[in-house]
Order: structure tokens, then sequence, then C-alpha cells
């Protein structure tokens, strides 16, 4: 007579089963979109700010003052990295693409964000996560 008092809890028990792995399965593919979107920007700011230490005031160059280290010009350093992000295609790669740029005398970082359209959306959420990448040069003159 006990039997029937339990019926119907293995129904539930199954369906419980299935919600968290159903879950899970959401978690796990949003997150690896997200590693995915963050490793692309991390790729994309590293070959921006390799361009961007193009930006070597060349009057350095040209006259032989380097010393130890190069200095940047900033507005060259902008200048390339906008051509770095045009001519790669980075901004149709990344919908939503946007950079900030540090200067200083021989240090360029380059930050980038972009917002990320999660292939699983959570109930309530209107708008996605925005993902991050930065990534930094420093001009070396070696004798």
């Amino acid at each position: 007579m006990s039997g029937r008092g339990e019926r119907g809890q293995t129904t539930v028990l199954i369906i419980g089963f299935a919600v968290v792995a159903m879950l899970m399965v959401a978690v796990v593919v949003d997150a690896s979109a997200a590693y995915l979107r963050r490793s692309g920007l991390d790729s994309v700011a590293d070959g921006a700010a390799l361009a961007a230490a193009d930006g070597i005031e060349s009057s350095q160059v040209y006259r032989g003052r380097l010393g130890a280290r190069a200095r940047i010009d900033p507005a060259l350093a902008r200048r390339f990295v906008a051509d770095y992000v045009r001519q790669t295609g980075a901004a149709a790669r990344y919908p939503g693409l946007s950079y900030a740029i540090e200067t200083s005398a021989d240090r360029v970082v380059v930050h980038l964000t972009s917002p990320l359209d999660l292939p699983i959306t959570p109930p309530g959420w209107d708008t996605g996560p925005v993902i991050s990448g930065s990534a930094a040069s420093v001009v070396l003159v070696s004798p």
C-alpha cells in the first residue's frame, strides 16, 4: 500500500534533472561564446597595440635621439589603431566594437569592447553582456 503514495515521483525527478541539464548546457554555451569573444578581442587589441607602437615620433628616429626608449606620438598611435581596426575588418566581425587608447611616453594600451548576443539568452535579459579585451605595447630600443 505504501507504493501508491509515491506514484509519479519518478516523473518529477526526471523533469527536475532535465531542467538542471538544460540550464547547465545554457551556461556552458553562453560562457563559451563569451570566452571566444574575449579571446578574439584580445587578439585584435594585441595587433592594434603593435600597430600603434609604430607611432614613434619619426623625428627621433632620423635624428638618432632615441635613447633607451622611443617616445610614442599619441596622434599617430590613434591613427594607426583606427587604420588597423578598419583594415582587419574587426568592426564587421564584432558589431558594436568600440576602442579606447591610452598612451604614455613609451607605451600604448588598447582597450576594446563589444556587446555579445548570447546564443541562449536568459529570460528577462533585454541586452547581452559587454565583453572587453586589452593589450599593451612598449617600445624598447636595443643598441
